[in-house]
């Protein structure tokens, strides 16, 4: 046994708690050998689908029929043949492991096997124990496998090297939104990319440039509703030095660290009027002028845009600029949220628990039926992010393999209990100073802030205020941190 065999046995034990229950393929002409296989593997809690021919084994697994973990064939069986069978499976592409068994000993037909495609050969008559270990250790292999490709995912998503077969889900609005998101990757022009928050906006930005012709130049992207607004503009053009206080050194801003690639305005919505018109005039231009410098630059950059926000309704309420609408709006692409996405709750679902259980080294975990049942049902305001959340915090926390019903339910009751006005203590009414009505306020927002754990998304939503004015606000308690009504 090689050293790789070793060290899959060595883990072998160990990986058995990690795998759900193994659904295992078997094909053989010889009804005496089907009892014998089956009956081994029903007693150790394997589900079984057996055959007597592998042309119908065949049709059923690449139609879709069927589904397995793993195939036991034998090697000669009438009219199509294991080997042949074994061929065509990986013509049409089903990596699923297979094991041949047969009763000739030659080397021969073992290499011939192993040639055609087959995980392994395991020769008549059966030795039992030594084809359990063979079935174990081609679930574990193949799990490996998957994890591995998870990983790659997982990196690609983060270096913002994605595509759009990055993206999880099969529900048909998402399959509408990635399919013009496709169309639209080769072209120059302008998108604005609309939807709730967490919908996953960035993640369809990043795989329209990855598919595009500025792949290979930089991908940049800006919260706009997270940067305080005085230096928002210098963010995006840069500044010279000296011109404002704390400017030491001259800088580039993302507009030129983007040139000949995607710059990304994420929460285009929030952006002021003033900087609206800025950005209009660059749009319009192509060139872009630094913070306290009177030269301009020119540009090669490709827009992309996202907003929460109804950006018609803003226009009417005269808080976006109408023609900046329509410049940014060339091709909008909508993300709907995930309530109306139920068939991508479980694939994503899949994807968050892969993913974590490799990030974090834990045992690989499955959703129990109930604990599926309430995610399919819940209405996950907080859309894809909020269920990223919900399954990194399962699988770190979970005391089982499985993630279960009350460890599901008690996280999203915890993040999205209803707020308690009765936790929140007004200052009493005595000698001391009486707080001022903006006091008050500053010290309630610290409150609703601290209730959700310091998430200022959500702090925002409860509040009923956009996120620049909850910026705003933070930033001026900042600024008066020493009082200690705020303390």
């Amino acid at each position: 046994m090689g050293r790789n065999d070793t060290y899959v046995e060595r883990h072998l034990q160990q990986g058995k708690h990690i795998m759900k229950k193994a659904k295992i393929l078997i094909i053989d002409d010889d009804l005496d050998t089907q009892d014998l296989i089956s009956s081994f593997f029903r007693v150790r809690n394997y589900e079984l689908a057996i055959y007597g021919d592998a042309s119908k084994a065949l049709d059923d697994l690449t139609q879709s029929k069927v589904s397995c973990d793993v195939v036991i064939t034998d090697l000669m069986l009438p009219g199509l043949s294991g080997i042949e069978f074994t061929q065509k499976m990986k013509l049409a592409g089903n990596s699923v492991p297979i094991i041949l068994i047969t009763a000739n000993k030659k080397v021969e037909v073992a290499v011939e096997a192993i040639a055609a495609g087959a995980y392994d050969f395991v020769v008549k008559p059966l030795h039992f124990p030594q084809l359990l270990v063979s079935v174990e250790r081609a679930l574990y292999l193949n799990k490996i496998k998957e994890e591995n490709v998870t990983l790659k995912t997982v990196v690609q998503l983060q270096a913002g090297q994605t595509s759009i077969e990055g993206v999880v889900g099969k529900s048909q609005g998402l399959r509408n939104a990635l399919d013009l998101a496709r169309r639209v990757s080769k072209s120059t022009a302008n998108i604005l990319i609309t939807g709730e928050s967490g919908t996953g906006k960035e993640v369809i930005a990043k795989a329209i440039h990855a598919m595009g012709p500025r792949k290979k130049e930089p991908f940049i992207a800006i919260n706009c509703s997270a940067i305080p607004e005085n230096l928002l503009e210098s963010e995006l053009f840069g500044h010279a030095k000296g011109s404002f206080t704390g400017a030491a050194e001259k800088r580039r801003g993302l507009f030129e660290e983007a040139e000949g690639g995607t710059l990304f305005l994420d929460e285009i919505g929030d952006m002021s009027l003033p900087l609206q018109a800025k950005l209009l005039r660059v749009l319009q231009d192509k060139k872009i002028k630094r913070v306290g410098e009177n030269q301009y630059k020119a540009i090669d950059v490709r827009i992309l845009s996202a907003t929460h926000k109804n950006l018609k309704q803003e226009i009417v309420d005269k808080n976006f600029r109408e023609d900046l609408f329509f410049r940014l709006n060339v091709i909008p692409i909508h993300i709907p949220p995930l309530r109306e996405r139920k068939d991508d709750i479980l694939p994503l679902s899949e994807f968050f628990i892969r993913k974590f259980s490799a990030v974090n080294g834990t045992s690989i975990k499955q959703l129990s039926k109930e604990a599926l049942d309430y995610l399919m049902n819940n209405k996950w305001p907080g859309n894809v992010r909020e269920l990223e959340n919900t399954i990194e915090r399962a699988v770190v926390l979970s005391a089982t393999n499985v993630i279960q019903y009350d460890d599901i339910v008690s996280l999203i009751q915890n993040n999205t209990e209803d707020l308690d006005k009765s936790q929140f203590q007004f200052p009493p009414l005595s000698d001391s100073k009486i707080l001022t009505m903006d006091e008050l306020v500053n010290k309630y927002v610290q409150h609703i802030l601290k209730l959700n754990h310091g998430v200022k998304e959500k702090t925002a939503k409860d509040l009923k205020i956009d996120r620049k004015t909850l910026y705003r606000r933070l930033r001026d308690i900042d600024n008066n941190s020493s009082s200690s009504v705020l303390m």
